[in-house]
């Protein structure tokens, strides 16, 4: 009787990354995008570049993200610069607060406050065709917007 074979090194590697859970892959299109303005980011576990703005002189700094993915909605792909503003219970924003931020969306021009869990998000959705310039752009409307919304809800606390 013989024994059984053993499998390959290679052969368990490879059932090993199929197994794994998919990491989302980055997006070349924003790395040069990003690269071009010399934008320094991260990319985080679920693939959006993460980028942090310093105030130094207010001595505050603020989140952006660029999704790292997007969307196709009537033949646009569409693609999300986002940034936290917010804790819903911690920051006190309830039903007239939610009203308020209705408001504010509107008067907007680009860019509308979201919720995801207990996050307060300010977020803008563009045609993923724009070029590195408007990109940055649009990162610093969406870092100046949620970081005065976090001064007028939260006061002094920087946290996110």
């Amino acid at each position: 009787m013989r024994p059984a074979p053993i499998a390959s090194p290679l052969l368990f590697l490879l059932a090993c990354a199929l197994l794994a859970p998919a990491a989302h892959a980055a997006d070349a299109s924003v790395e040069a995008r990003l690269d071009a303005r010399g934008v320094k980011y991260v990319v985080d576990d679920d693939g959006d570049y993460k980028v942090t703005y310093n105030y130094e002189a207010e001595g505050r700094s603020q989140l952006v993200f660029v999704s790292g993915s997007t969307e196709s909605v009537g033949g646009f792909k569409v693609r999300e610069v986002f940034a936290p503003a917010a804790r819903i219970g911690k920051d006190g924003i309830n039903g007239a607060k939610a009203l308020e931020l209705l408001a504010e969306s509107r008067k907007n021009k680009l860019g509308s406050w979201e919720i995801n869990g207990d996050a307060l998000y300010f977020v803008i959705k563009l045609p993923d065709s724009l070029d590195a310039t408007a990109l940055e752009s649009a990162m610093d409307i969406a870092a100046e917007t949620a970081d005065d919304m976090e001064i007028k809800l939260s006061g002094d606390r920087d946290d996110l």
